[in-house]
């Protein structure tokens, strides 16, 4: 049974999950609106109706508005409880496609849209990459203790970077076709890396 330090710790980290994601909303929406360029961290904070102060605790700057979420702790907790008898690869799997299969249909047009600004956006698509090599890290990490091995070993370096690449492939075609389904490209891409048969 959670003891009561662990209820306020996830009430508050439910509390700050879902201030992040109404800032994200209200930030999408002027995007949309002035563009990403023209909209200020201040006119971000009106909107949310929080302080720029406010806004800086939950995100360090402009871009970071829309390149964090809240889906790595997820993925973490869906793959450390995967069965050891899965491969490495049909572990990530899991964890990622359990991670999305939990998204709401406003949180999938969330994503389509952050993927959408990352892909056109210059400066979004540079802080972009510092991300994903930080998330490959995690799941080096990941990998690398499942299976007895360094992080930084050269095999476990590859699968993460591959895990990656499947990733941004997919980041990119869902930007580019809307009507897409993310949950259903990430589960094709994951599974055809897995088998090795792409063309």
């Amino acid at each position: 049974m959670p003891t009561d330090e662990e209820r306020t710790i996830s009430l508050r980290e439910r509390k700050k999950a879902k201030t992040m994601a109404m800032v994200q909303k209200h930030a999408l929406r002027l995007f949309r609106e002035i563009g990403y360029n023209a909209t200020t961290v201040e006119q971000i904070a009106e909107v949310a109706e929080i302080s720029p102060s406010t806004f800086f605790r939950y995100f360090p700057t402009k871009e970071d508005v829309i390149l964090r979420d809240n889906y790595d702790p997820l993925i973490i907790s869906a793959f450390e409880e995967q069965p050891l008898d899965l491969s490495p690869l049909a572990a990530v799997r899991n964890a990622m496609l359990l991670a999305v299969k939990d998204m709401s249909e406003e949180d999938l047009i969330t994503v389509r849209e952050r993927n959408q600004l990352i892909m056109s956006v210059p400066e979004l698509r540079a802080a972009t990459l510092n991300n994903l090599m930080q998330t490959m890290d995690m799941i080096a990490e990941l990998i690398a203790k499942r299976v007895g091995r360094s992080p930084n070993d050269l095999d476990v370096r590859i699968f993460a970077g591959a895990i990656i690449g499947v990733n941004i492939s997919v980041m990119q075609h869902h930007a580019e076709h809307p009507d897409s389904d993310f949950a259903v490209l990430l589960t094709e891409a994951l599974s055809k890396l897995e088998s090795g048969q792409f063309l």
